[in-house]
């Protein structure tokens, strides 16, 4: 049976390099944009690179809307049985991978909270419970390098915080969703220095080998780990 998956920040980047791997693997592809003008670019984007995707309209900074929304979609399209959580931001400033906390506003850890970890966990919460009904689901954080609380330092703190607390929700989450007999899988993955708007013209990745670890994890086999957190499809200490 062909899987049905969401990508949220599918409009460019690593979510965009997400949707076409997943695409090329067979399934088919949902891709979470913020609005309906956003929308019309990406379905001529993906019509241009020859990827069967259909954009919809879901905003992961509105919380609140997210449960409705989602039903909506999944009235429309059906049950999602792949979710990638990959919609996110880095709004740190001044200095931006330099900032440091004590210039940061609450209204940056704000926003970055709701983005970053809100939104993950209203999908998480809202499509999780009908993938273990239907015992079948993959889910991927993409989280980051900089959540690492093992290597945690300076700089960029709210997107730091942030990715933290999305690994600590994967590792709640993936405890919850498991069962005698299911299959569902919750996983972390950082992408790596990404040559994307956030990361940058130096960075050393471009969006497809940024995406290769979700593409992975969301094509998970019943044998495949839950509760971890990987790069280049291999684990890394939270």
């Amino acid at each position: 049976m062909v899987k049905l998956a969401l990508v949220t920040g599918a409009n460019r980047g690593i979510g965009f390099a997400i949707a076409n791997g997943l695409a090329a693997k067979g399934m088919r592809v949902l891709a979470g944009v913020r609005s309906e003008e956003t929308a019309a670019q990406v379905r001529a984007d993906f019509k241009k690179a020859g990827v069967d995707a259909v954009p919809v309209i879901l905003d992961v900074a509105n919380a609140a809307a997210i449960p409705a929304r989602l039903a909506d979609i999944e009235r429309d399209y059906g049950a999602i049985d792949v979710l990638v959580n990959n919609a996110a931001i880095l709004i740190d400033a001044p200095g931006g991978f330099a900032a440091s906390l004590f210039d940061m506003t609450d209204d940056v850890f704000r926003r970055t909270w709701e983005t970053n970890v809100l939104g993950p966990a209203a999908t998480i919460r809202a499509l999780v419970p009908g993938m273990k009904a239907r015992g079948f689901g993959r889910v991927v954080n993409m989280s980051s390098r900089a959540g690492q609380l093992s290597g945690m330092g300076a700089g960029f703190p709210a997107y730091r915080v942030s990715k933290a607390a999305l690994n600590a929700l994967t590792r709640i989450a993936a405890a919850e969703a498991a069962t005698p007999n299911g299959d569902v899988k919750i996983n972390a993955c950082s992408p790596g220095w990404v040559r994307t708007r956030m990361g940058g013209a130096e960075a050393s990745r471009s969006p497809e080998k940024g995406a290769e670890t979700a593409i992975w994890l969301a094509a998970l086999g019943h044998d495949g780990p839950s509760g971890g957190f990987f790069e280049d499809k291999k684990p890394l200490p939270w």
